[in-house]
């Protein structure tokens, strides 16, 4: 460009005007030459890295070239030349400095984002152990509180356990007795030639619960009994006789058959109906009985208590129902950290601003002090600046002294 401005000077005058613009003839190809280093990139990370760390550095030095060498120009009518000289020696000095402060600052910053980042993955990861954790102990805290608000404490617990696995095994002994007659029944019902799949364990269920109610008929006869509430012993003694003459008749008849063939071949006697009938119901009451007072009467009343949802010990009830809420919700101690750190992270966004505009306002600075030595022998900043106050500051100093100046001069 400014060889075109000189050739279109007369003759006479071109010589003279490349001496004259000699010093910065060459600049403006140098400014070529760094736009092409910033528009040819290979890759866009090639690209993307010239952009983050070296555009403010080439920006700053073509300032610096631009002003030193427009104040070679200068120079012949400035009075305190040496003053000028080593001005432009420290705005050269402090340039170079800003620049490693630019890249240094570049790196502090990755590395407090990294650390942030840290410290909210943190979060999450400890978010997520005591959701895992509060999922993984709900069942059981919940099956806890429910031992604790509906069988009160002072829980028979090898009582109940008896009872549930002997009530699980009766339950199976009933469904192998009993699975060929009801599986008959239903084929003439139904139809076909097999029963349906679900046969089996629909049937061992029905059972299981018939073998639970009938430890509750028990426990509903004593506790009448106990009570001397004799109407409701009446119904219940009925109720009991029903109970009795259906077990023997479906459950412990099929057992008393399966027993005939034995009985037989050992007494050489063949039982019939009224006896097989007889050694059901007596099985019944020795069965009965045995479990009764090995273990059904201490299991039958915390596992009515807890089909019932009722506390066994109304006066222990409110608080140990107290105890069992817990206190606090299990995300709160997550969220309270979180709040914390946001808290803190708010406190720090201060520092944050510092340390993305920092690294740029020193280059900026360092720039405008070569232009500020250019125009008025003197920089403007004082570098680096420690914090963004401190360039605010230098900033409003310079305007309050440039106002005082003039006022003096219009004097």
């Amino acid at each position: 460009m400014m060889e075109r401005l000189i050739d279109r000077l007369p003759e006479a005058w071109r010589e003279i005007a490349e001496l004259a613009t000699a010093p910065i003839a060459w600049v403006p190809r140098l400014q070529l030459a760094v736009l092409e280093f910033f528009l040819e990139s290979p890759s866009p990370s090639i690209a993307a890295a010239k952009y983050v760390f070296l555009v403010f550095p080439a920006l700053l030095g073509l300032v610096a070239v631009w002003c030193t060498q427009l104040s070679l120009f200068t120079l012949p009518f400035r009075s305190a030349r040496t003053r000028y000289v080593s001005l432009l020696l420290l705005a050269w000095w402090d340039a170079a400095r800003m620049v490693w402060m630019y890249w240094a600052g570049l790196v502090r910053l990755a590395v407090v984002l990294i650390g942030w980042g840290l410290v909210l993955a943190q979060f999450a990861v400890r978010l997520g152990a005591a959701l895992v954790r509060h999922a993984g102990a709900a069942p059981l805290a919940a099956a806890g509180r429910a031992t604790r608000m509906y069988v009160g404490p002072g829980l028979p617990m090898v009582a109940l356990v008896l009872l549930a696995l002997w009530c699980a095994l009766e339950a199976a002994v009933f469904t192998t007795a009993l699975g060929p007659t009801v599986t008959d029944t239903l084929l003439d019902l139904i139809g076909g030639e097999a029963a349906p799949r679900g046969t089996g364990p629909v049937l061992y269920l029905i059972l299981m619960l018939l073998v639970l109610g009938s430890f509750a008929c028990v426990q509903a006869l004593v506790d009448a009994v106990r009570t001397r509430d004799h109407t409701f012993v009446g119904q219940i003694v009925l109720v009991q006789l029903f109970v009795v003459g259906f077990e023997v008749m479906f459950l412990y008849r099929e057992l008393a058959d399966g027993l005939t063939p034995w009985i037989a071949q050992a007494t050489g006697l063949r039982p019939g109906a009224a006896a097989t009938l007889a050694l059901a119901a007596g099985g019944w009451v020795g069965v009965r009985s045995l479990t009764w007072f090995l273990f059904g009467r201490y299991g039958t009343p915390p596992l009515l208590a807890l089909i019932a949802r009722q506390p066994r010990a109304a006066a222990a009830a409110p608080a140990e129902i107290a105890a069992a809420v817990p206190a606090r919700l299990w995300w709160r101690p997550s969220a309270e950290a979180l709040r914390s750190e946001l808290a803190w992270l708010h406190e720090r966004g201060e520092a944050l601003l510092e340390y993305l505009a920092l690294p740029a306002l020193h280059v900026l600075a360092a720039a405008l002090n070569f232009a500020m030595i250019l125009t008025s022998a003197r920089p403007a900043f004082n570098l680096p600046f420690r914090n963004l106050k401190e360039a605010t500051d230098a900033r409003d100093g310079l305007a309050m002294a440039d106002l005082a100046a003039r006022k003096q001069v219009s004097l």
